[in-house]
């Protein structure tokens, strides 16, 4: 693993994760299990071995080369997050052999802050030559009245100033719908109204971009049902979360998540309980790309 980027094969495509950032913060609950008790929480972190009253949350872009495309999902926290740390998207990157000008599409798996700040670099477009794609009723949502004047107006503020700008290059997703040759997006509502996730098949593998259907890699794993407080539908939330994760382990898919601890690739078993584990990747998908 090189650090802050990390790169393997899919059947043609080429895959790089990209750490933009990581942020050290007091939790994880109640932010994670709001609806539970913090000695709850505390014994789930212990039984892990991880600290009871920290966390870190990593946020990791990918990049997709597949099919003459390189596509961007997520943009992390661009030139606002740099202050605190963030913001490493594109010098890393760069690291890794690619310029913001060679993107050809970015999908934006929903539309909160820390996946589209990186939109914009001092106002212009951060990948010049770029299309792009998100969830039609993630787009709806963050533009309607009721996101403009509630709880969330701020956000919907950044929607206004980073998204809505870029709406004439953009292709606004459908359940079901093609992205790029291999790549489907899928809904996948309840942290935000329209997030989505993304199936890439090629040369007979896949996998599965999940995006912030599941945020802490014990908590929300271990524990699917147990309410995020980043979540804004917490029920259909929880209903995603199993949807997805027992796909995914059922046919021993590999995934990404925004938020699990870099390089944010691994998989998930099925617990006895109706949890998951999360095993991350070690050398399954090194093995895989090995031309015979």
């Amino acid at each position: 693993m090189t650090p802050g980027w990390q790169r393997f094969a899919l059947g043609d495509a080429r895959i790089t994760t990209i750490l933009d950032g990581t942020r050290h913060a007091d939790g994880p609950h109640p932010t994670f299990g709001k609806d539970r008790s913090q000695a709850e929480m505390a014994a789930l972190m212990r039984a892990n071995f991880l600290p009871e009253t920290r966390f870190v949350n990593g946020f990791t872009p990918t990049l997709v080369e597949l099919g003459g495309e390189l596509i961007l999902f997520d943009t992390g926290f661009g030139e606002s997050g740099k202050a605190n740390g963030y913001g490493k998207l594109v010098e890393r990157m760069a690291a890794a052999g690619y310029q913001p000008e060679a993107v050809t599409l970015v999908v934006l798996t929903h539309l909160h802050p820390d996946h589209i700040l990186g939109l914009m670099t001092g106002g212009q477009p951060t990948f010049p030559k770029a299309r792009y794609a998100t969830g039609a009723a993630e787009f709806e949502w963050w533009t309607s009245p009721e996101a403009k004047t509630g709880a969330r107006a701020e956000m919907a503020k950044t929607v206004e100033s980073l998204v809505v700008p870029l709406r004439d290059r953009m292709t606004l997703l459908r359940d079901g719908d093609r992205v790029a040759p291999g790549i489907t997006a899928l809904d996948a509502p309840g942290h935000t109204p329209g997030h989505m996730v993304f199936e890439l098949e090629s040369a007979g593998q896949r996998l599965m971009l999940t995006a912030d259907t599941a945020n802490h890699f014990v908590a929300s794993l271990q524990k699917p049902d147990w309410v995020v407080g980043f979540d804004m539908d917490p029920q259909r939330a929880i209903e995603t979360r199993k949807r997805v994760f027992d796909r995914i382990a059922a046919e021993r898919i590999p995934f990404i998540g925004y938020h699990m601890p870099f390089p944010a690739i691994g998989y998930a078993e099925k617990l006895e309980d109706g949890g998951y584990r999360f095993v991350p990747e070690s050398y399954q998908l090194a093995i895989a790309g090995e031309k015979g």
